[in-house]
């Protein structure tokens, strides 16, 4: 199969949808997960086979595709959804390796075109030399990888945040830490803003730490994809968290270790007060041993 939705049996299968897509359909029915759906490590094979250097996305391939995207549009509920396109890799967003960052992402993709052009970039920088050297850091297999891709709704979040469930900074596992910002999460994610970071005690909810930076840029949406900006002065030194934000995501992050059974990584956005779940992974930086 080329093409399942989030959520969708078989969409939990890491070895055809890859980790990020395995991890956020399983939790898809019970959290508020932006609808998606995932071209398959199938269709990656398909066409690694077909092409060489040549980012382009076999017709049947796209016709697929159109028909996915519009079925995603009616289930929104808009005529061309804009949509974030991300790989997943199957040894993506695992206990070992995350591949943060490795692979191509793009956000506020809108239309059939843009989104198949998206997903071959995607399946291109599986062969980045970035990639290979990552894989060799971590001892990991140097056949090619197998790339899922995720095209999902782009939330238009007004503030972003990171949280881990255990700190990752000294191996604490009572307590949540999350890093906030303004716009989309990429400025975090890539390190162009130092976020506001909040540390909450998992046993009662309590913020047992704060420090608010003056956040100078923020990743948003415009026309074609995204721009970082600079965020209004009189935003910079304001918190972009209130408490109750804070606590509710460390309860999510805590209820996700409690499920799933290890320590979490997720990403998160807030749009007009609703918190969506973006991202869930392991901890790779934690030692197992605690």
């Amino acid at each position: 199969m080329n093409i399942l939705f989030l959520g969708q049996p078989g969409s939990d299968h890491v070895p055809t949808v890859g980790g990020k897509v395995a991890n956020l359909s399983r939790l898809a029915a019970e959290y508020r997960v932006p609808h998606g759906f995932c071209l398959t490590t199938d269709a990656f094979k398909r066409w690694a086979s077909d092409t060489d250097e040549i980012a382009v996305l076999p017709p049947a391939f796209y016709d697929e595709l159109s028909a996915a995207y519009d079925e995603l549009a009616e289930q929104i509920g808009e005529d061309q959804p804009s949509v974030a396109v991300r790989s997943s890799a199957i040894d993506e967003d695992g206990s070992a390796a995350s591949f943060a960052g490795q692979y191509e992402t793009y956000l506020n993709v809108v239309g059939v075109e843009a989104i198949a052009e998206a997903i071959t970039n995607c399946w291109a920088s599986a062969r980045s030399e970035r990639v290979v050297e990552y894989r060799q850091r971590y001892g990991l297999s140097q056949g090619e990888a197998r790339v899922a891709v995720l095209v999902q709704r782009l939330v238009p979040a007004d503030v972003s945040a990171v949280v881990f469930s255990a700190n990752p900074v000294d191996g604490n596992r009572e307590e949540a830490v999350i890093n906030a910002s303004w716009g989309l999460g990429e400025s975090i994610v890539g390190g162009t803003v130092t976020p506001d970071t909040y540390i909450v005690r998992k046993a009662d909810g309590t913020v047992i730490d704060r420090q608010i930076s003056e956040k100078l840029q923020m990743t948003v949406s415009v026309s074609g994809g995204t721009n970082e900006v600079g965020v209004p002065r009189f935003m910079r030194s304001q918190p972009a968290l209130n408490d109750e934000q804070a606590v509710e995501l460390a309860g999510l992050a805590s209820g996700l270790e409690e499920k799933l059974g290890w320590p979490v990584d997720i990403e998160c956005a807030i749009h007009k007060g609703q918190l969506y779940l973006l991202q869930c992974r392991p901890i790779t930086t934690l030692d197992q041993s605690g």
